[in-house]
């Protein structure tokens, strides 16, 4: 069965390590904020110049100014700072983001990413994921693994103009988790009681499949 968008976050939140920096994407990404483990210490950033984002507020604990890059309110947890946008760019070109979590249209074998336009569709624009992978090393997208109409999202070539090229290692979808390695995808787990045959017959992209692929595990 295809996982929730909270347990993909909840899949996500188990790469965060004590200390990390991590800037949380638009859409699916923000939801890893609820799911960071405890104890540990992740000072999540919004591009928009907040440094020490907290989970998604109650509703007696909404403050409609503090908002992250996708417009939604969120909570500032104790040590947080508010600065410009571009000093919040000034940290995330600089390399100072240890972790990045976006989502995406497409991913290819060659660590492509699309995610900012679809031709003849109204969209928001690019916001700052072209900043995020050029400045990143350590980037995660979470997506599912096929659009509505059934077509492959992990291909052999993105068709979507690119966000970055050559900069995707992992991929984290409704199905699987995977890493690209010299031009294919590498299967390393599954969602519960999704079969491998399944994730075959969805992925486009060249996909090296292990003799072993481990079901994830959720509480």
């Amino acid at each position: 069965m295809a996982l929730t968008r909270e347990q993909m976050a909840q899949r996500v939140a188990r790469e965060m390590q004590d200390g990390f920096y991590v800037n949380l994407g638009i859409g699916i990404p923000t939801l890893v904020a609820n799911y960071i483990p405890d104890g540990m210490e992740v000072m999540l950033q919004s591009e928009n110049g907040l440094l020490g984002m907290g989970p998604f507020p109650t509703e007696d604990t909404i403050d409609a100014d503090m908002i992250n890059a996708g417009k939604q309110t969120v909570t500032a947890r104790i040590g947080a700072s508010i600065f410009s946008s571009a000093e919040s760019f000034a940290m995330i070109r600089g390399g100072h983001v240890d972790l990045t979590v976006l989502g995406a249209f497409e991913v290819d074998v060659h660590g492509n990413i699309a995610s900012w336009m679809i031709p003849g569709k109204l969209v928001k624009g690019m916001g700052g994921a072209m900043d995020l992978v050029a400045g990143a090393e350590n980037i995660i997208v979470i997506m599912t693994h096929a659009s509505k109409d059934g077509e492959s999202k992990l291909l052999s070539q993105c068709s979507l103009p690119l966000t970055g090229a050559n900069c995707i290692k992992r991929v984290l979808t409704d199905l699987a988790y995977l890493e690209i390695e010299n031009g294919a995808f590498v299967l390393k787990e599954r969602a519960p009681g999704v079969s491998v045959e399944e994730i075959v017959s969805k992925t486009a992209g060249k996909l090296i499949v292990p003799d072993h692929v481990p079901e994830m595990h959720f509480q």
